[in-house]
């Protein structure tokens, strides 16, 4: 590509701004990187932390947000082998620096050194994103490249979650308290790995009737019921094995604790600000409970999940409920910050 062509943006400049499509430069891949032709990019719930509440700060401002990222291979830079143009391909996000002590514990998801793309560099709501080769996933040619976009993250957090944190077996029993963009997927993933029973905990009557479709055996409404009571009653008095967190709040947390059996596992995968406050030390001591964190996932999670998907045994086609242009890329962050609707994964798609 010549070095002066210009591709289409939609830039984060402020926070509480509309993102303003603009035109910018398209970037050239250094050594080692890849441009990418960006077909498909999800939004999540970081977009709308970042753009709209000002929780969580950028790198550098204005800036291209979106992290969850799929495309085809439109040029490589030097020493890239394995890649080449035309090939399907979606990007892990998280940027690690492979040397530092988690990433030689093989635990790159917390590297000392992290960045995100979207967040720290630019990201994939324009029409190129230039990432490390290193954060492709080839994408089967059966998953269609806006699933393989929502994979990158909505669907590998609540994997790595529940199959690489918490450590969820077949036959245990989990809640899963939040069943939207994340949480949704989770059920799925819990149902997959044989877990009995399912209990899905929400305050929306839409997402838990979802829940219920996507293979929940029990379905909460705690507007109207008391969560811990109800987990309690579906699992014969015991609570559950494993309670996964996907709010971020510290009501939601309790409860996940509290739910629990004796021996029982919590894994909090929702960011929020709010400190954690669970039970005192006299019940969770004595109940030997462990409380455990999650954040994000591994290259080797993604291409896990991206084999579920691409064999049929995890199905995604219910999970993108909404689809925007670029040129509607504001929209679409508004319509998932307002859940107009009732958006399960917002996509932003081109071509």
């Amino acid at each position: 590509m010549a070095g002066d062509e210009v591709m289409r943006a939609a830039r984060f400049e402020q926070v509480g701004r509309p993102l303003r499509l603009r035109e910018v430069p398209v970037p050239r891949p250094g050594p080692g990187e890849v441009l990418v032709r960006v077909a498909a990019t999800g939004l999540c719930g970081s977009d709308v932390h970042i753009a709209v509440e000002g929780v969580t700060p950028t790198a550098f401002q204005p800036i291209t947000l979106g992290h969850e990222i799929a495309g085809t291979v439109a040029a490589v830079g030097e020493a890239v082998t394995g890649w080449a143009p035309g090939g399907r391909v979606c990007v892990f996000p998280v940027l690690s620096d492979g040397t530092c002590r988690t990433c030689l514990q093989g635990r790159s998801e917390i590297c000392l050194d992290r960045r995100i793309v979207g967040i720290h560099t630019d990201g994939g709501l324009a029409e190129y994103v230039v990432v490390p080769a290193g954060s492709l996933a080839t994408v089967p040619d059966a998953i269609p490249l806006e699933q393989a976009a929502i994979c990158t993250d909505a669907v590998v957090t609540p994997f790595h979650a529940l199959a690489d944190v918490a450590r969820l077996a077949a036959g245990e029993s989990v809640a899963v308290l939040g069943v939207g963009g994340l949480g949704l997927h989770a059920v799925q993933v819990a149902r997959l790995v044989g877990a009995s029973p399912v209990v899905a905990v929400d305050t929306r009557p839409a997402q838990l009737q979802r829940a219920l479709r996507a293979g929940a055996d029990v379905a909460v409404d705690a507007t109207r019921e008391s969560v811990v009571d109800a987990v309690l009653a579906a699992t014969g008095g015991t609570g559950v094995d494993v309670a996964a967190e996907f709010v971020g709040a510290q009501v939601t947390i309790g409860q996940a604790v509290e739910a629990l059996c004796v021996g029982g596992r919590a894994v909090v995968a929702g960011l929020g600000a709010d400190p954690i406050t669970v039970l005192p030390p006299t019940l969770f001591v004595r109940r030997q409970l462990q409380l455990l964190g999650s954040y994000g996932g591994t290259r080797t999670t993604l291409r896990r999940v991206l084999d579920l998907v691409g064999t049929g045994r995890l199905d995604l086609g219910g999970s993108i409920t909404h689809r925007f242009a670029l040129d509607d890329a504001d929209e679409a962050l508004r319509t998932l910050h307002r859940r107009s609707g009732d958006p399960q994964r917002v996509v932003v798609v081109q071509g």
